[in-house]
C-alpha cells in the first residue's frame, strides 16, 4: 500500500516544481560548469607550454610537449576524477551526501589556483607541478560526480527528476564554453599589448615573456564559479532519503523537508522500522544478491559510460589536430604562440556553441518525455552515423571546398554525444540503485566512464598520429592517423547502442519503483516488492 512509503519520501515524489528545485539545480551545476572547465581549458593551452618550455633556440618549427609529457598534462587530471569518484561516492553513502559535498568543493578551488603556479622556473618543474595540482583538482572534480547527481536525485520530483539531473550535468556545456571565452579575452589581451609576430618571422619575439601568464591566468579562473558556491552548498540539508533510510532518522528527515517544501510532514517512524528491517533492504554491494538483483543494470551503466567517454574526451582531446589537419587553423609556424591560443580556443568555442551546449538542453527538454532510453540509443547510433561518416571520406573533408561541411558533421556528433549517451549515462545511475547503494554505483559508473576518458586521452594521443612522419608530432610513433581514429570511435559507438539494451528505463517512477525496492500497482500507489 502507498502507507508502506515513507509520507516525506512520497511527498518530494509529488511535489510541485519550486524554487528549491531551481537552486539546487545551480548549486550543483556550478559545480559541473567548474568540473567541464578545468578539464577541457587544458587542451587550449597545451600547445602554448610546448612552445614555452620546449622551443629550441635554434628550432624551424615552434616546439611541442614531448609526448610523455603531453600525455600527463592531459590526462593526469582524470586519473584523479577516476579516483575521486569512486572514494567520494563511497564516502557518500558512508558519512553522508552534505558532509563531504564542501569537500570536493574546496578541493577544486584550492587545486585550480594552485595549477597556475610553479615550484621552479625549469621545464620540469613547472609541469610536475602542474600535474600534481591537477591530480588533485581532478580528485575534487570526480567526487562531484556521484554527489551532485545523487543530491539533485533524491531532491527532485519523480515527474520531472530527469531534467533537473540533466539540467545539473548540463552546466558542463557552459564550462567547456567559458574556457572557450575566457581563453579568447585573455589570449587577446595579451596579443593587444605585446602583438607578437608570426614564428615564421621571429621566433624568439612570436612567444613574449609575457605568454607565461596566459595559461596560468586561464587554469586559476577555473577557482572562480567553484568558490562562489561553497556558501550555498553547506546551507543544503542533507537528502530526506540519506536521512531517513541510511541514517535511520525519519524525525530529522520530515524536519528538514518539512522547511523545504514549506508544509508539515509527519515522522513516520514505525514505517521505516518496517522498511529498514526488510531483508532485500539489508544487502551491500559486495554480495551475490547485489548481483543478482542489479548486476545487469550495473554493468550497462559502467559499459555505456565507458564506451561513450572513449569517444567524447578522444575528440575533445585532439581537435584542435583536426582543425589543423583541415585547414582550418594555420600550420604552427605561421602564428604567434598568443595568436595559436586565440585560434585554438575560437574554434573550441564554435563547436561549443553550435553542437555541444545545445545538444544538453535538448536532453533535459525532451528526457522526461521520452525517455532515457530512448535518448541513449538514438544518441549512440547518431554518434555512429557522423562518425562513420567523417571518417570513412576523411581525404574528402580535406578538401579546402569541403571544410565547413566537415566542421558540421563534426558539431553533429557533439550534438547527438550531448542530446544523448553524454547526459543520460550520468542521469541513469542516480535513479536505477537503491539509496543506500546510490551514490557508490553511481561513482563505480561515472569511473568507469573515467577509465574510458583516459583510453581516449591518453590512447588517441598515439592512435592518431599519422603514418607519415612529416605529418605527425614531434617525438609520436606513427598511430593508424586521424582517418581510421575516427572509424574505430564510430565502432565504439555502435557497441554503446548495444550495451544500452541494459539499462531500465526510470522515467516518471520515483527512485523506491526505479530502483526495483518497490513496485508500482495498477492504481498507481506503491508497495514494497513481496
Amino acid at each position: 500500500m502507498a502507507g508502506d512509503q515513507l509520507q516525506v519520501l512520497n511527498a518530494l515524489d509529488v511535489a510541485k516544481t519550486q524554487w528549491y528545485h531551481f537552486t539546487a539545480i545551480v548549486i550543483a551545476g556550478m559545480g559541473f560548469f567548474t568540473d567541464a572547465y578545468d578539464l577541457f581549458s587544458i587542451s587550449i593551452v597545451t600547445r602554448l607550454l610546448g612552445r614555452i618550455y620546449y622551443t629550441a633556440a635554434d628550432a624551424t618549427k615552434p616546439g611541442s610537449l614531448p609526448i610523455n609529457v603531453n600525455a600527463a598534462v592531459t590526462g593526469v587530471a582524470l586519473c584523479g576524477t577516476l579516483a575521486g569518484q569512486l572514494f567520494f561516492g563511497w564516502l557518500g553513502d558512508t558519512l553522508g551526501r552534505k558532509k563531504v559535498y564542501g569537500i570536493t568543493l574546496i578541493l577544486m578551488v584550492v587545486s585550480s589556483i594552485a595549477s597556475g603556479l610553479s615550484f621552479g622556473h625549469e621545464a620540469k618543474a613547472v609541469l610536475a607541478t602542474l600535474c600534481f595540482f591537477r591530480f588533485w583538482l581532478g580528485f575534487g572534480v570526480g567526487g562531484d560526480y556521484p554527489l551532485s547527481a545523487t543530491i539533485m536525485s533524491e531532491y527532485a520530483n519523480k515527474k520531472t527528476r530527469g531534467a533537473f539531473i540533466a539540467a545539473v550535468f548540463a552546466m558542463q556545456g557552459f564550462g567547456i564554453l567559458a574556457s572557450g571565452i575566457i581563453s579568447l579575452i585573455v589570449s587577446a589581451g595579451f596579443e593587444h599589448k605585446y602583438k607578437p609576430p608570426a614564428f615564421s618571422v621571429d621566433p624568439a619575439a612570436s612567444c613574449p615573456p609575457a605568454s607565461d601568464y596566459i595559461w596560468r591566468i586561464i587554469l586559476m579562473f577555473g577557482a572562480v564559479p567553484a568558490g562562489m558556491t561553497y556558501y550555498w552548498r553547506m546551507k543544503m540539508p542533507e537528502t530526506a532519503r540519506y536521512t531517513a533510510l541510511i541514517a535511520k532518522n525519519a524525525k530529522q528527515a520530515a524536519e528538514d523537508m518539512s522547511r523545504v517544501l514549506e508544509v508539515e510532514l509527519p515522522a513516520d517512524e514505525e514505517t521505516l522500522d518496517k522498511i529498514v528491517d526488510e531483508e532485500r533492504n539489508q544487502f551491500g554491494l559486495f554480495t551475490w544478491e547485489f548481483v543478482r538483483t542489479y548486476g545487469v543494470r550495473l554493468l550497462g551503466t559502467t559499459s555505456t559510460w565507458f564506451l561513450l567517454d572513449i569517444a567524447f574526451y578522444s575528440q575533445n582531446l585532439f581537435q584542435k589536430d583536426l582543425f589543423t589537419s583541415i585547414g582550418w587553423l594555420p600550420a604552427a609556424k605561421n602564428m604567434s604562440a598568443i595568436r595559436e591560443v586565440y585560434k585554438v580556443a575560437r574554434a573550441q568555442t564554435l563547436i561549443a556553441l553550435c553542437g555541444t551546449v545545445p545538444g544538453y538542453w535538448f536532453t533535459v527538454a525532451f528526457i522526461d518525455i521520452i525517455g532515457r532510453f530512448t535518448i541513449q540509443m538514438m544518441g549512440f547510433f547518431f554518434m555512429t552515423v557522423f562518425l562513420f561518416a567523417l571518417g570513412i571520406p576523411y581525404h574528402h573533408w580535406q578538401q579546402k571546398a569541403h571544410r565547413i561541411g566537415f566542421i558540421v558533421m563534426y558539431s553533429l556528433t557533439f550534438f547527438f554525444s550531448n542530446f544523448g549517451p553524454n547526459a543520460t549515462t550520468f542521469v541513469v545511475p542516480a535513479e536505477v540503485f537503491p539509496a543506500r547503494l546510490r551514490s557508490t554505483c553511481h561513482g563505480i559508473s561515472a569511473a568507469a566512464g573515467k577509465a574510458g576518458a583516459i583510453v581516449g586521452s591518453f590512447g588517441f594521443l598515439y592512435l592518431s598520429q599519422e603514418k607519415n612522419i612529416v605529418l605527425r608530432d614531434a617525438g609520436y610513433p606513427a598511430g593508424i592517423g586521424k582517418k581510421n581514429s575516427l572509424i574505430v570511435l564510430a565502432c565504439l559507438s555502435f557497441l554503446g547502442m548495444l550495451f544500452t539494451l541494459l539499462v531500465p528505463e526510470a522515467k516518471g517512477k520515483s527512485l523506491e519503483e526505479a530502483s526495483g525496492e518497490v513496485e508500482e500497482q495498477d492504481d498507481g500507489k506503491i508497495q514494497p516488492d513481496a
